[in-house]
């Protein structure tokens, strides 16, 4: 296999209580596309892990069955290292609400080739659309107050970035050798964030191809706000739980760029408001919320005891 080759590329999948018709449909397009695909599921139930892991083994790939959750950046690695030990070159993360469109690995392949040539790659992702917008998301410079939006003009462009999804991102192994794995600390918040963050803090770069698409769904569903002020990305009191205890972390971390920090302070009290007055279940999303910036603080890691993922579920 040469570098150039899609043969280098190793998928990642990552599932957790997938819809299992969806998750065969994301494995049979990235077939043609990669070398391989691993799936990590973490402890979902129900019999679809045989049947789709006689169709991926079968393809050279395997599905890596869990006997607990072990989080995004948990499951993230356990595929990256099998993709490591199996000769792989690059790897490609997913969720399982992701599909790529067609030819997107060999195009996220094409430009990291080319801009490795002049600067250190960390990784390249492709734009993507979640079907319940209007238009293909932007790509990101952070700035302050507010982050520049680096939205693709030309299906030729590779657009310079400060962050990327997990979900789509291709990465060489040679890279994730010397910045590190993914910090299985964070269980499921901000684990793309903190990468990026750690990457760029040793000198590499991040880069969105406008030649790549993907669909992908962000959250769990989309509420319009009062006052005809939009809509906003919903979010389960579980989920809000960690994204408030992972951004005390990430605040923590020297490689978190000060700008990041400064803007995202507001966010807190911003969510606090949407969350906890706007938004229901209001009393669940608090309690899990305001116990998420305690155990910030304690520095908690892993994840969520078990009583909040229980109140978070039951109410």
């Amino acid at each position: 296999m040469t570098d150039h080759s899609v043969a280098t590329v190793c998928a990642v999948i990552v599932s957790y209580h997938p819809e299992p018709a969806a998750l065969s449909a994301l494995v049979d397009a990235l077939a043609a596309q990669v070398g391989a695909v691993v799936l990590v599921d973490n402890a979902s139930s129900g019999d679809w892990q045989m049947r789709l892991g006689e169709a991926i083994s079968g393809r050279g790939g395997a599905v890596l069955c869990q006997p607990c959750n072990r989080g995004l950046a948990g499951a993230q690695n356990i595929g990256i290292d099998w993709a490591r030990a199996h000769g792989y070159r690059h790897v490609l993360l997913l969720d399982q609400d992701s599909m790529p469109g067609d030819g997107m690995v060999a195009a996220l392949l094409a430009a990291l080739q080319t801009l490795s040539a002049s600067s250190r790659v960390a990784a390249v992702g492709p734009r993507f659309h979640d079907t319940r917008e209007e238009r293909h998301a932007p790509f990101v410079r952070l700035g302050f107050p507010l982050n520049r939006k680096l939205w693709c003009q030309s299906a030729g462009q590779t657009i310079a970035c400060d962050f990327l999804i997990s979900s789509g991102a291709l990465m060489p192994i040679a890279v994730l050798d010397r910045v590190g794995p993914m910090d299985e600390g964070l269980f499921i918040d901000n684990v793309d964030l903190e990468w990026g963050f750690r990457a760029r803090a040793q000198g590499y770069t991040l880069h969105g191809v406008c030649a790549a698409t993907m669909h992908h769904c962000l959250g769990d569903a989309r509420q319009a706000l009062p006052l005809g002020l939009g809509q906003i990305v919903v979010h389960g009191p579980a989920r809000l739980y960690y994204m408030m205890r992972n951004r005390i972390r990430l605040y923590r971390l020297s490689h978190t760029p000060r700008v990041w920090i400064a803007q995202d302070l507001p966010r807190v009290l911003v969510k606090l408001l949407l969350f906890g007055v706007l938004i229901g279940p209001r009393r669940r999303n608090l309690r899990c919320m305001f116990h998420g910036l305690w155990d910030g603080v304690r520095g908690r890691q892993g994840e969520a005891p078990a009583w909040l993922r229980e109140t978070a579920r039951s109410g």
